[in-house]
């Protein structure tokens, strides 16, 4: 899609909201309705430390992403419609160093000068239930979309959410049948993560309910057409220990299943994995644990990411029979007064992995980032992010690397 496509698609959107506003619609169509800008500007650097791999990976961009979110007509049955438009602009880049995902590249290795992308979603509301039809970013243990780069990645189907219809209960229903990755301008089927094996759609179905006020318990199943089934199980809770003292315990465990031929090979696995975070004023300590065992990869779709605890800046610690174990530790510098800086430093190890061409692999990898949100005056909201990650990986699993990531993000409200 050009950006003269997305241009004029995002010119149009207010006519179309006072189209809908008109006769039937309420004024809560319009009242109820937000938009925003949001700028990131991204730099990435690789630095391997093998070599056979490449010496460096370099990208430099600027991305924009306007979201636009109409309010519901009036009535039993209330009708809405959101739009979202991207746009990734190279500030940096050669075909020799790129590939970090920052950038779109094309077919001859080089990255794109520009690429963009525009979604909608119509939708309608009848209670506190929302089906919506077009666009989706799912947030949920069996498909999340992925927001690391300098664009976030969709997906194409539809959604129904019923929130807390039923007192203490949430479910969310749907289909997908297409992907948009982060730097990617096109609409594709949808596929496996780890070989490419294309499925016509992704169904899912589950929920969560509150049985005390600070516990909660979920059940999710999906199907990644004709390629793998995938149950999951959590439990999470937040026990107040003292004055600014509290423990919160987060259990996962999934069941994988192969359900076709499409797959090119076998999963059978069970991943059984949680994290316990000790806050303590403006510290947070925690330490979290994986087992994996069976066939294959943890699976999930192209585009999205795992609903891991070891999902890390770089690694994902979800190859066959990866045991895994994390510390980290967060500081809030409020406490220090300096109000929108904080810290975060985390190792994670992985050890028992199993490969075509290895056993009882080993890796490990340690991240820090640095942040600050600046939080008044005229660029309230402004935020600086560094972020430093050390990987290495035993056996030739995958390559070694030390990486840096400054990220520089504005969100501007437009109504």
């Amino acid at each position: 899609m050009t950006r003269q496509t997305v241009r004029y698609a995002l010119l149009s959107l207010p006519s179309m909201i006072a189209l809908a506003n008109s006769g039937h619609a309420s004024a809560d169509f319009l009242a109820d309705s937000k938009a925003s800008l949001e700028l990131r500007n991204m730099y990435m650097n690789r630095d391997f430390r093998q070599s056979s791999a490449p010496a460096t990976q370099e990208d430099w961009g600027q991305g924009f992403t306007l979201r636009a979110q109409s309010g519901f007509t009036e009535g039993v049955v209330g009708f809405g419609v959101d739009a979202m438009a991207q746009l990734g602009v190279k500030l940096d880049s050669t075909p020799r160093n790129s590939g970090t995902g920052v950038l779109a590249v094309n077919t001859s290795g080089e990255p794109e000068d520009s690429w963009s992308e525009l979604g909608l979603t119509a939708k309608a509301r009848l209670a506190n239930s929302t089906l919506r039809l077009g666009t989706l970013q799912p947030v949920l243990p069996v498909v999340m979309y992925n927001d690391t780069r300098l664009l976030s990645s969709a997906f194409n189907g539809g959604m129904l959410t019923s929130d807390k219809d039923i007192p203490g209960l949430t479910l969310n229903a749907g289909r997908l049948n297409q992907v948009n990755q982060r730097d990617s301008s096109s609409w594709d089927d949808l596929s496996f993560v780890y070989n490419g094996a294309q499925s016509d759609h992704f169904s899912f179905a589950g929920g969560a309910y509150d049985l005390l006020d600070n516990l909660s318990a979920s059940y999710y199943y999906g199907k990644l057409d004709n390629i793998y089934d995938q149950h999951f199980l959590g439990l999470v809770n937040t026990l107040p220990l003292a004055d600014k003292i509290s423990l919160r315990t987060d259990l996962r465990y999934f069941r994988n299943s192969d359900s076709g031929e499409g797959l090119g090979g076998k999963i059978d696995n069970d991943t059984i994995m949680g994290m316990l975070t000790l806050s303590v004023g403006a510290h947070k300590f925690g330490a979290a644990y994986q087992q994996m065992s069976g066939d294959g990869n943890f699976p999930f779709l192209a585009g999205g990411d795992p609903y891991s605890v070891n999902l890390v800046t770089y690694n994902t610690f979800g190859k066959a029979d990866t045991d895994a174990w994390q510390l980290r530790y967060d500081y809030d510098f409020a406490s220090l007064g300096i109000p929108g800086l904080s810290f975060m430093t985390r190792y994670v190890n992985g050890s028992d992995i199993d490969t075509p061409v290895v056993s009882n692999g080993k890796e490990w990898e340690r991240d820090t980032d640095l942040a600050y949100v600046i939080q008044d005056g005229s660029l309230k909201g402004l935020n600086v992010r560094w972020r430093n990650v050390t990987f290495r990986s035993g056996n030739g699993l995958t390559n070694d690397l030390d990486e840096n990531r400054l990220i520089i993000g504005y969100t501007l409200p437009l109504w």
